[in-house]
């Protein structure tokens, strides 16, 4: 009797208080990389710096799931609400998004616990790798050749889960009243089932599908089983992480190269479209603004891509094309996979290249950067506008774009969303760049060319980020890649919350 009484404490407990479900959740990805063990048991003695990981996180999953939330607003400041907060037109984003950066933080630290623990990096080079990896972005300060199958995996799998999104790995699994918060304040922007679990549920079994395609594909063609599934993670979630020193030119394969650009594709579609996809609706998705605008960027972009190499590397017509397409594909997903070393290229290659991860890929995918509808919506609202200047007796037309659910209008709310966040993603780009030149010492294009691969969660380096790095570079890169994965907006509510909760406590 006492037991089943325990036992239904702790069930209520966490019924009420679900930050503990996610923190023992989060340890559990932490013995994933485990399963390598039977097929490199020589990496057995790297085993405790997952266990002892994974046993924090469970013990303070279970404390912290059985003090009852108004216990926890009574001692943890970040869980009080001020009166400012009380009074705010639109508390429970803000709280979401405070909750929703909290998560990923936590996330960030524990996931650079195995890397410390196994006295494989230094502390802030494993907060680093860390959040790199979560962040999907791909950037790295280990030397891959020397690194642990273990970590290799380890690193992917991170990208893989880091694309879904804490949140969402969470709604699939789980389910509570604070869910659909949590879901929103994580700038997810579908929800595919009128049940938010059912949502989670599916976009995890699409995500697993196109994983497994992935992989069987990488073996058809000859790649090496553990690769494949490293690389089916990271191109999937469009992350960038590889287990090769040359990416995915170390194959000299075109096949390959084709399975990595279509998995690439894929990650930075919005799930929305990823759904309709595996229903076999494809007239539907070509008739999407978005996916239409991406297919126009990449007509316009290869070949300006490849006469570049052409004339500037004496490439011949097929291998520039080749090069052009893996590499086009490659930026403007923000995966940052290469098959040739992008800084042997032509400075207007380069140039191409710098602006396609400043564009980025869909919204509500895993990608990257501004995103291709936000940029969609700038170049009509400017086309609509210089029409209107050129013929003033026009009437005025509002711009249309279709989404999956149908047709949409570019209206004023739009519109100033819109130029809202690119003005705050400029704003950001131009403050760490900046900073990277006081930290590092580099010329401004490298500074700007570095921050905007953070910002825009790609890994791709001009060689700034290497093991010998800077504490205080790192520290910006760091900023920048959360800030890019998370979406400017969700880290400001966040920074806001937190601020107005810190002030009621005061």
């Amino acid at each position: 009797m006492p037991g089943s009484m325990t036992a239904a404490m702790i069930k209520n407990a966490f019924k009420e208080n679900y930050y503990g479900k996610i923190i023992m959740f989060i340890g559990g990805l932490l013995v994933v990389p485990l399963l390598v063990l039977p097929f490199y048991p020589e990496e057995i003695k790297y085993a405790p710096s997952f266990i002892m990981s994974a046993l924090f996180c469970l013990a303070l999953g279970m404390m912290t799931g059985m003090i009852p939330r108004s216990q926890l607003a009574k001692n943890l400041p970040f869980f009080k609400k001020s009166a400012d907060f009380q009074n705010n037109k639109n508390p429970q984003h803000q709280k979401g998004s405070l909750y929703v950066l909290l998560i990923w933080c936590y996330g960030f630290l524990i996931g650079s616990v195995p890397f410390i623990i196994s006295g494989l990096l230094e502390p802030i080079h494993a907060l680093f790798e860390s959040v790199s990896g979560w962040t999907t972005t791909g950037l790295t300060v280990t030397d891959v050749t020397a690194l642990p199958r273990i970590f290799l995996f380890y690193r992917s799998f991170m990208q893989f889960c880091g694309g879904l999104g804490f949140v969402m790995a969470v709604v699939a699994f789980m389910t509570g009243k604070q869910s659909a918060s949590l879901y929103d304040a994580e700038n997810h922007l579908d929800r595919l089932m009128p049940n938010l679990r059912q949502t989670g549920r599916i976009i995890f079994l699409i995500y697993s599908g196109f994983l497994a395609w992935g992989i069987l594909f990488y073996r058809i063609f000859g790649m090496e089983l553990f690769d494949a599934v490293c690389h089916a993670m990271t191109a999937l979630s469009t992350a960038g992480h590889t287990t090769r020193i040359n990416s995915i030119g170390d194959y000299s394969s075109f096949p390959i190269e084709i399975i990595t650009i279509i998995l690439m594709l894929i990650g930075a579609s919005n799930f929305a479209v990823l759904l309709l996809l595996t229903k076999g609706k494809i007239r539907k998705i070509f008739k999407i603004t978005e996916i239409r605008f991406m297919l126009g960027l990449l007509v316009v972009f290869i070949p300006l891509f490849a006469v570049s190499l052409a004339v500037g590397m004496n490439m011949g017509v097929g291998e520039s094309l080749r090069n052009a397409l893996f590499g086009v594909v490659s930026a403007f997903s923000t995966t940052g996979f290469y098959n040739m070393d992008f800084f042997t290229m032509p400075p207007f290659a380069l140039g191409l290249l710098f602006l396609l991860i400043i564009i980025g890929g869909g919204a509500g995918s895993t990608a990257g950067g501004i995103k291709l509808s936000r940029t969609y919506y700038i170049i009509r609202i400017t086309r609509e506008n210089i029409r209107k200047r050129l013929s003033p007796h026009n009437r005025v037309i509002t711009p249309e774009y279709n989404t999956v659910r149908g047709k949409a209008s570019i209206d004023e709310s739009l519109i100033a969303d819109t130029f809202g966040f690119v003005a705050c993603y400029v704003g950001v780009f131009i403050i760490g760049s900046l900073l990277l030149t006081l930290t590092e010492g580099c010329s401004l294009f490298d500074a700007m060319f570095e921050f905007a691969a953070a910002l825009g969660t790609v890994g791709i380096s001009n060689g700034i980020i290497n093991a010998d790095t800077g504490n205080a570079t790192l520290i910006v890169q760091m900023v920048g890649m959360t800030l890019g994965r998370l979406e400017i907006y969700v880290v400001f509510a966040a920074a806001y919350s937190g601020v107005l909760r810190l002030r009621g406590t005061a």
